[in-house]
């Protein structure tokens, strides 16, 4: 199964902005920006490019600005089918790019994590 946990946020380390997420999914090893170009899911790092079939995407982040639409993202925690780990980034809603919008269309493997907020972690 290629849904790997990722560290449960807590109180201390709760995300709440685009630059929280990130940090945090780095430090748990999806260290690679992917892009989406007519190729596929591109890994500038070693210069790849995959199908929509060989990617996971292990998780979602959406955010919203406070008051413009335009600051509206959405983050995705992704690994590949031969081991890559990554985000790719995108504007949500409008202002998307529609490459992006129709390559995640295809992959199949789309999970969300929900968590509780409520729930307070074991020390």
């Amino acid at each position: 199964m290629w849904a790997k946990k990722l560290s449960e946020p807590n109180e201390k380390t709760f995300m709440n902005t685009l630059t929280a997420c990130v940090n945090k999914v780095v430090k748990d090893g999806y260290t690679d920006t992917f892009k989406v170009t007519k190729q596929g899911l591109y890994a500038p790092s070693k210069e790849k490019y995959f199908s929509p079939a060989e990617v996971h995407v292990l998780n979602f982040y959406r955010f919203e600005g406070e008051s413009d639409p335009a600051d509206n993202a959405i983050m995705y925690v992704i690994e590949t089918d031969d081991g890559m780990k990554g985000t790719l980034i995108d504007a949500y809603g409008p202002y998307s790019d529609i490459n992006v919008t129709a390559f995640m269309q295809l992959v199949e493997d789309l999970n969300k994590k929900v968590t509780d907020r409520n729930h307070k972690p074991e020390a």
